[in-house]
């Protein structure tokens, strides 16, 4: 409710805003009071499965000073049981204008949740429960002059976190909670500049130092289980030029960023842009995206792994956007090839469950979005996103379709929509490529031979299963997946890997301990 506009940068912008970036940018522009007075705004929603969202904003500008204060509620009960959402929170920001050139602000964020997680449909859990606080707070300065402009930002984020990991069916309860309390500081600084007609060089510096401490609180006595308590900092040097020569715009920037961990990352980009016709740009970029891993991958859990290395990404994009009916109507269409790599995912090495820079991606797609601001207050909206993934990525549908309107008048606006998913990955297997299985060691091939000697002998690799016998050509019912035959069976150091081609689901890999398999 307190977003004038919402500015979305579509691919990596590392460049200008480093690790995490890889995928886009959203940039919310709050809106602000140009007179003096007061104003409050309440927002309220109700949707499916019992979700409801409110916020009560106010608004204050007396001379120099400006304030901004909101509180919000929201919750949901989930499209499963015990899948409850609750949130709770508030913002307050204030600022002040030393002169007509500068600025400055201060602002505080606080929310907390509670969260319940049911588990997956065919192995549900019990008393997954989260109770989680954060905050941010920030104090800037801003200047701004007709050739250049600048801010510098100091910030504090922290967060704390109780959660219940819950339990399997046929499981005790655990009898202990999980803690943690986590921190980050930093400073931010930028200049911008016009150095001749028609160009823009920004130039700036970042640096946060990111910790926290992680324990087990046991239920019984109240003692504590130390998992970690750990700290890095990472620092980068970014610039961006920009020029416009009459209908064409070229961009081209560079970050350096260095991580106490990681070690340091290059990260160029560039652009052009045509304006081809009356309010229509052609648009064409490449750039680079990282992202470094966090204190949880590098230092926390049973697959924690400190050598990881930063997760990178490439992104190429050709879009054309423009505005008709002096700007009533609106649409745009783009085109996107993404490759990347050493993404972190779940594996195994020496024997053990650990995160790797195991899985890539390549996807290349398209979207379209339009919007039509009818008049007498109406207005309607579409976009379609179409997804080819060659190795699929969760929770990346490949087809989303969304239309919705909206009608304000006056005070009071209303709005609705529609959305529509298909092709909705919710797990992906790594790359076989790249996955590092240990090697079985020689007692276990022997004892593999001596079982195929007395099945009759079954083809290489074939082995026996935790909880039976499987062999290749073995037909298996999944109750998920249905009816398939066994393709292949692989060792591993505690377990087997089957891969199953099913009638009606294709071919899945699974691990037999897991599997819940019945063979026919």
């Amino acid at each position: 409710m307190l977003a004038d506009r919402v500015e979305v940068v579509r691919g990596p912008a590392s460049v200008l805003y480093g690790s995490n970036a890889m995928g886009g940018v959203i940039n919310i522009v709050t809106r602000s009071m140009h007179e003096d007075g007061v104003k409050t705004d309440l927002h309220a929603g109700y949707g499916s499965y019992n979700t409801l969202e409110t916020e009560v904003t106010n608004q204050v500008r007396a001379g120099r000073f400006t304030s901004t204060v909101t509180g919000s509620y929201n919750r949901t009960d989930g499209h499963r049981r015990n899948m409850g959402f609750e949130q709770y929170g508030g913002y307050a920001k204030v600022g002040y204008e030393i002169s007509r050139r500068w600025n400055a602000y201060a602002d505080v964020n606080l929310t907390h949740f509670n969260a319940s997680n049911p588990g997956e449909i065919t192995a549900p859990v019990f008393d997954n429960d989260s109770r989680i606080t954060r905050g941010m707070a920030s104090v800037s300065l801003e200047n701004s002059y007709d050739r250049t402009s600048g801010a510098l930002k100091f910030f504090y984020n922290w967060g704390r976190h109780r959660i219940n990991d819950g339990y399997g069916a046929g499981e005790e309860p655990r009898d202990y909670r999980f803690n943690s309390k986590d921190r980050m500081l930093g400073v931010s600084w930028y200049q911008s500049a016009g150095l001749w007609r028609g160009s823009r060089l920004t130039a700036g510096i970042d640096w946060q130092r990111f910790g926290g401490r992680a324990w087990n609180r046991f239920t019984a006595d109240g003692r504590e289980e130390p998992i970690v308590d750990q700290a890095e900092d990472e620092i980068a040097g970014y610039a961006d030029f920009r020029q416009s020569l009459g209908r064409l715009t070229v961009d081209a920037g560079v970050r350096i960023d260095h991580h106490t961990r990681t070690g340091t990352e290059w990260v160029p980009q560039a652009g052009i842009s045509l304006r081809a016709a009356r309010d229509g740009a052609l648009k064409a970029m490449v750039s680079k995206g990282f992202r470094n891993p966090v204190l949880r991958e590098l230092y926390m859990f049973g697959v924690k792994n400190p050598d990881l290395k930063p997760e990178r990404l490439w992104n190429y994009e050709l879009s054309w956007t423009q505005r008709l009916a002096g700007g009533s109507v609106s649409y745009g269409v783009n085109l996107f090839y993404i490759e990347g790599e050493d993404i972190i995912r779940r594996g195994r090495a020496d024997g053990r469950n650990i995160l790797l820079n195991q899985a890539r991606i390549e996807n290349w797609g398209a979207e379209a979005d339009a919007a039509w601001r009818i008049g007498g207050g109406w207005g309607v909206n579409a976009n379609y996103s179409w997804l080819r993934m060659e190795y699929p990525v969760p929770a990346s549908p490949e087809h989303k379709l969304y239309a919705g309107g909206d009608f304000g008048k006056g005070r009071w606006s209303v709005s609705t929509g529609v959305q529509y998913i298909a092709g909705l990955y919710t797990a992906a297997a790594p790359d076989p490529a790249l996955v590092q299985t240990p090697r079985p060691s020689t007692d276990g091939m022997r004892r593999v031979g001596v079982r195929q000697a007395m099945d009759g002998g079954l083809s290489s690799g074939s082995a026996a299963a935790v909880s039976g016998e499987y062999v290749v050509g073995q037909r298996v019912e999944h109750p998920k997946f249905g009816v398939g035959i066994v393709q292949r069976i692989e060792t591993l150091s505690t377990d087997h890997k089957l891969v199953v081609a099913f009638d009606n689901a294709g071919e899945k890999t699974l691990l037999a301990k897991f599997a819940k398999l019945t063979k026919l």
